[in-house]
């Protein structure tokens, strides 16, 4: 048990050996930002609007820099070698993670990802209160799930319920004195807890066979209807925990330059567009049909993984209320 008012010793102690990010609140919402006092952290949110991707994968980052001179020279940033510690995640987030670990670990693997995922240690905050638009039991997670976490708190009245899961959770906690055993009624209360947010997911749907489903109404006049809507600002993939789009470009000034990846959107005309001029999603119907057969039906296929962790953040912000739960409710309902 991790009594609240033992939390900023925990920060304190954690700050002393690794890089430490956590839920900042910003007026009227709550990021991650990186901690530096333990008077930054809030653990008192339902929804971090901006899921902690760039953490692992930057918004914008320096592959290489190069300066040409008598000869070329290519310097390639140093990889962090200080841990970092990722407080307070909700369940849906660090499954996000493992969306990322089939695309940038598996087959040819980019040592960028790479060198900050495999430093990256998760201690997990589970949701006690669901937010109105969240669908994780749906998608296979769960408020409680504990998969990809090394601790894992539970909020009860005065304490955390605080698990370690793995050697490196154990390793974090080594010499903090904060933690105290629990009781058999603290466990049942964790249950209570955690049995209760289950219950509260309002929203639900079903992914069996989505893939086939999918394959199905690829034609269906439905993509065009609900383009009809979408005014193609990219919200929904900057928010999306699980895409992970990006560009590289070449970045010079005289003889010096850098070669910077950036996060791109699929949801944008001149993200799928060719040297050519030839674009094979030219239309807003083909983007967003082909956003949501990339993570119900691409990544299903060929990594064997849902691209949807069910946070419903692409809900929450859409500023013309398409509902990817919707979307595959329709789905199921027009092959039925």
């Amino acid at each position: 048990m991790l009594q609240k008012q033992a939390i900023p010793d925990l920060i304190k102690h954690l700050l002393r050996k690794y890089v430490l990010w956590g839920p900042v609140r910003e007026e009227n919402i709550v990021l991650y930002r990186q901690i530096n006092s333990p008077q930054q952290i809030t653990l008192d949110f339902q929804k971090v609007c901006i899921p902690p991707k760039k953490i692992v994968f930057p918004q914008t980052e320096t592959l290489m820099r190069f300066c040409k001179e008598k000869d070329m020279t290519v310097e390639v940033p140093p990889f962090p070698k200080k841990p970092v510690v990722l407080f307070g995640i909700r369940p849906c987030d660090v499954k996000s993670f493992h969306v990322f670990d089939t695309v940038f670990l598996r087959d040819c693997e980019d040592p960028y990802y790479a060198s900050k995922r495999r430093t990256m240690i998760s201690v997990g905050l589970t949701c006690s209160a669901p937010p109105q638009n969240c669908f994780c039991s749906s998608v296979g997670g769960n408020p409680d799930d504990p998969t990809g976490f090394d601790v894992l708190m539970t909020e009860l009245t005065d304490a955390y319920y605080t698990e370690i899961l793995t050697e490196r959770g154990e390793e974090l906690l080594k010499g903090f004195n904060g933690c105290t055993p629990a009781s058999k009624q603290d466990l049942e209360k964790k249950n209570e807890v955690c049995n209760r947010a289950q219950k509260n997911i309002k929203r639900q749907i079903s992914v069996q066979n989505t893939e086939t489903i999918l394959d199905t109404i690829f034609d269906s006049s439905y993509w065009e209807t609900i383009a009809e809507r979408c005014i193609g600002c990219g919200i929904c993939t900057f928010l999306c925990p699980t895409c992970y789009c990006f560009d590289i470009q070449d970045e010079t000034a005289q003889n010096k330059g850098a070669r910077v990846r950036i996060w791109d959107s699929c949801m944008y005309q001149e993200y799928s567009c060719q040297a050519s001029g030839y674009n094979p999603r030219a239309m807003q119907m083909n983007r967003i049909r082909n956003r949501i057969y990339h993570k119900f039906n691409y990544l299903p296929k060929n990594n064997q993984v849902l691209g949807c962790v069910g946070c419903g953040r692409c809900i929450d912000m859409c500023p013309v209320h398409i509902d990817i739960v919707e979307i595959i409710a329709h789905a199921r309902e027009v092959t039925q």
